[in-house]
């Protein structure tokens, strides 16, 4: 390594590009950001297509025809039963735990009882169905864990419902509406994937030292916890609850802006003149509550939005209108984190599978900032 590349310092390792990828694309047209999966825009893909579908897209490059389609929902549904063993480690851990904790210890058993758990490590197709088997799962088992934490017995999955539809089910006992599971799924299909974010970026690192495919996805979920990343959800409900009233938002956002505050849910450290997800979402957000009959979260909302955007300068991103989704939804805010795991699995898995069929192990350098060099004294000496 020359000297002058060690020079170089990008805290965050912000416009460092660290890797190739076919999976997600972050320019836009003409380099102004945006989103694309596989060469699809998200704006074509949103509304489209199911979350099945995008997730099909991610791990085998392709969107599916009909027939695909429906072996792919075939082999997911067989899928969606998690071990017993499971089941019982999930009613022992302390109700108090962090489902993202709870989501991480599962990932890891998951890994245990994988009917291929001794393929090799670089042997693509047994990741691309082991990645299959994850995705259907880590639903099962997210609110497998959230019904046993709320003192309930878990509900088995339904074999006729889509996936979005299913998870709503094990979790609330109902069947959604059909505008509920729509906008379930779209939150999924926006969430399914985003370059190389930090959870991605970790699971990328642990495959690169020839790590198999679930420790990956479990420093993915250990990495997405953090309040800075998938937590950011959790974080932007926690605003809107503290407003509370639509009468008090104005004068709310005015004077945290007025004591500088930092506000969740807005700002990109990609995206700076708008998170394209988010106005996808938003509409949703919309329409799921005029169906409930409760329209008071868009009315805190708006102008929150309104003058971070224009004081700030800071559009809103994805987590600001998913966490009223999810709250419309009758979801407890503690899961919002494992729900946007358990959508992402798709992606982590393809960026997984590309960094082991392309592997290079990853090594950075860091810039010395501590002590010149010292002998080390006799310990008399030393004080």
């Amino acid at each position: 390594m020359s000297s002058a590349s060690e020079d170089k310092f990008f805290p965050g390792l912000e416009g460092v590009i660290s890797n190739e990828t076919a999976i997600a694309d972050m320019q836009g047209t003409q380099g102004q950001g945006g989103l694309a999966f596989r060469g699809y825009a998200i704006e074509d893909l949103a509304g489209s297509v199911s979350y099945e579908e995008t997730a099909f897209l991610l791990l085998h490059g392709d969107l599916p025809t009909a027939a695909q389609l429906d072996e792919f929902n075939g082999r997911l549904r067989a899928s969606r039963a998690i071990p017993g063993a499971l089941i019982d480690l999930l009613k022992t851990v302390p109700r108090s735990i962090h489902p993202m904790d709870t989501l991480r210890t599962a990932v890891s058993v998951l890994a245990h009882f994988d009917p291929e758990v001794t393929a090799p490590v670089q042997d693509h197709d047994a990741n691309v169905r082991k990645a299959e088997r994850l995705v259907a799962q880590m639903a099962t088992a997210v609110a497998a864990a959230a019904r046993i934490a709320r003192g309930q017995e878990p509900i088995a999955p339904k074999a006729e419902l889509g996936h979005a539809a299913n998870f709503l089910y094990m979790l609330n006992g109902t069947d959604p509406t059909g505008a509920q599971a729509e906008a379930f799924d779209l939150s999924l299909t926006l969430y399914a994937e985003h370059e190389l974010n930090a959870s991605t970026f970790a699971a990328r690192v642990t495959a690169s030292t020839l790590s198999d495919i679930h420790s990956a996805i479990v420093s993915a979920v250990g990495t997405l916890k953090g309040s800075l990343h998938g937590g950011a959800n959790e974080k932007s409900w926690e605003v809107l609850e503290q407003v509370g009233d639509p009468d008090r938002a104005e004068q709310w956002i005015q004077d945290a802006l007025a004591r500088k505050e930092r506000i969740m849910g807005f700002g990109h450290r990609v995206y700076k003149t708008g998170d394209p997800r988010a106005v996808i979402l938003k509409e949703h957000c919309r329409r799921v509550a005029a169906e409930i009959g409760d329209d008071r979260w868009e009315r805190i909302a708006e102008p929150i939005e309104r003058e971070m955007t224009r004081q700030k300068g800071l559009p809103p991103n994805v987590d600001w209108p998913s966490a009223r989704l999810y709250h419309y939804l009758g979801i407890e805010v503690p899961i919002y984190t494992p729900i946007f795991a358990m959508a992402r699995v798709a992606g982590w898995s393809a960026h997984v599978i590309e960094q082991l069929d392309h592997n290079r192990l990853m090594r950075p350098r860091a810039r010395y900032v501590g002590a010149p060099h010292r002998p080390v004294k006799p310990i008399a000496e030393r004080g």
